[in-house]
């Protein structure tokens, strides 16, 4: 798994440590320092294609100035099979570096050779990462929120696999506690109505209004009939909400296949009460005196976790007191445990009974206040919640259309649920318009998203890969077929030809940047620069009529994006379409 960006940069640093042995050796520079700086690809590449720090960070340690150093070691700088074609000292002591044709024949090779596997790296060496997204409320429809963490989890568990992780993508399923009480309540009142009429006793002011409850409660009536009405409250009302989850889950699953996203693990939270879970590790807690009972309830000591923290960590006790940390209920004076217990023994089942090295969650920004007390609750069971537990907290969706912000579906007249965007939008389009920064707030353009040219950002990209597409398949009919191990990059010399070469060098960069941030974004970027560049190629460079070696080249070149193109959309999981 070749990254010839990074390769660039190491046999550069490498090259000048052994330039300053040299130049140390003939008496040019002082022995015995250790030469430090980096290797940068810089903003404006008039100069080169990698510039150096090394002999300005390196003055106060020779005792010498930044431009003497940096001509001693371009002196002795060994060019002979590196990178580099060229080298030279610009401004204060820049050391700028010009790559070879060498380099270029070695990117073109490497796509070639590495295939779908192109761009990988291996950064997370085969550990183990449960990436958790969705996790919707299985009690009605999902709607834009869970659209957008959808895109993000799934699009963040790809880059990590490419980066070396072995990923898990599992869909929280909250079928326990308060909010299933209320669906329940919710369809029992409306299976009543139904029956009943005005002697119903009255809906509940904090049940779900959604016309999906009434037509569950329907249903219920329809398959099970009368009988129940008859029958104890809790019997009843547990009878309907598993015949509501029962409905209801799967639809979840259906939209989420419909928008391209498979889970590996759909797990319950009523298996962790059912098992014990819960309570083994509340009982831990206590074991162990984080716990404390106050008015018939159970508490954890979070402020007591979270401080003692905050002052190892340097905070003072005035800082600490100002935030006013509180403690939280871990088992209600009825017996019941909070949803914060069932989050606690969810996580330390992933971490301990499982053995994922990390667990990663998508939230809602609403979610921000949760996680210091989450991976405190970690922290006291030893499980190191503050490294092992990372969330990336999602902004909100605003729908436009013709510049207006749009709140219900046409079709419903309800909120706008997944369902409802997808018979609307494509669904590459609605993924990726909803892979961008996930702190940032995304405003989805309906009327854009729909468009075919130019204006539309996953068009603009897809028809580089279709034009290519023909392109390939008209010069097949005359003989001509790309080779990218065969391709001689020396033919390859205009500046728009070797732009789009550096493009396609950057993908395991793009790759392992996407997976240290966290962002998948950066691959929408990345294609976004990709297709711009082999436009301009395109436009400037001629292809079927070229000079027989260079439109082989040339030919080979674009095959090259190709292939990128499709593994980059593959990734945030857009099609890459051969015909638009």
């Amino acid at each position: 798994m070749a990254n010839w960006i990074e390769e660039a940069k190491l046999d550069a640093g490498q090259r000048l440590q052994e330039a300053y042995l040299a130049a140390a050796a003939a008496g040019e520079l002082p022995e015995g320092a250790q030469l430090s700086g980096t290797v940068e690809i810089p903003k404006d590449t008039q100069n080169g294609d990698f510039a150096a720090t090394h002999a300005m960070v390196s003055a106060k340690t020779l005792r010498l100035p930044p431009r003497k150093i940096a001509d001693a070691l371009m002196k002795y700088f060994r060019l002979e099979e590196s990178c580099f074609s060229s080298i030279s000292v610009a401004g204060p002591g820049f050391i700028n570096f010009r790559l070879s044709d060498r380099w270029y024949s070695a990117v073109l090779r490497t796509i070639g050779e590495e295939g779908a596997a192109y761009g990988h790296v291996d950064d997370g060496k085969g550990r183990r990462v449960n990436v958790e997204f969705v996790s919707a409320n299985p009690t009605g429809p999902m709607h834009l929120g869970n659209a957008r963490g959808g895109v993000l989890g799934d699009a963040l568990a790809s880059i990590l696999s490419c980066a070396g992780w072995e990923v898990s993508r599992e869909f929280y399923v909250n079928d326990a506690g308060n909010q299933i009480e209320k669906f329940a309540a919710s369809i029992d009142a409306r299976y009543q109505q139904l029956l009943l009429g005005e002697k119903a006793p009255a809906f509940p002011e904090d049940g779900y209004h959604g016309e999906d409850i009434l037509a569950l409660a329907k249903d219920f009536l329809a398959e099970e009939g009368e009988g129940w009405l008859q029958k104890p409250e809790a019997e009843r009302r547990a009878a309907m909400a598993a015949f509501g989850l029962e409905r209801n889950i799967p639809k979840m699953e259906a939209d989420l296949l419909r928008y391209g996203v498979r889970y590996d693990c759909w797990f319950r939270e009523s298996e962790l009460h059912k098992s014990g879970f819960v309570k083994d590790t509340v009982d831990r807690l206590t074991e162990l005196g984080f716990t404390y009972e106050k008015d018939g309830a159970l508490w954890l000591r979070t402020a007591e976790i979270l401080g003692s923290k905050m002052l190892a960590e340097g905070k003072s006790e005035e800082a600490i007191a100002r935030l006013d940390l509180k403690d939280d209920v871990l088992r209600r004076s009825n017996g019941f445990y909070t949803y914060f217990a069932a989050d606690i023994a969810y996580h330390r089942n992933k971490l301990e009974v499982r053995g994922f090295d990390k667990a990663i969650n998508i939230w809602g920004a609403d979610h921000h206040g949760h996680i210091a007390r989450l991976k405190g609750a970690l922290d006291a069971l030893d499980l190191d919640g503050e490294n092992r537990l990372d969330i990336v907290l999602m902004q909100l969706v605003k729908l436009m259309r013709e510049g207006k912000p749009v709140t219900m579906s046409k079709r419903s007249g309800k909120a706008i649920a997944l369902s409802d965007l997808l018979d609307e939008v494509p669904v590459d389009a609605a993924r990726y318009f909803f892979n961008t920064r996930p702190e940032s707030p995304v405003e989805f353009d309906l009327d854009l998203a729909v468009r075919q040219d130019s204006e539309n950002p996953v068009y603009y990209v897809q028809y580089a890969h279709a034009r290519i597409c023909t392109l390939i398949k008209a010069l097949a009919a005359q003989g001509h077929c790309p080779e990218a191990g065969a391709a001689d990059a020396s033919l390859l010399n205009t500046p728009e030809e070797k732009e789009l070469i550096k493009q396609l060098a950057a993908l395991p960069e793009e790759v392992r940047q996407a997976a240290r941030d966290y962002d998948p974004s950066h691959i929408n970027r990345y294609v976004t620069e990709l297709a711009t560049r082999f436009h301009k190629f395109y436009t400037v460079c001629r292809i079927k009529d070229a000079e027989p070696g260079i439109l082989e080249a040339r030919l080979t070149l674009c095959d090259c994006v190709r292939r990128v193109l499709e593994i980059a959309l593959g990734i945030i999981g857009v099609s890459a379409p051969e015909k638009m």
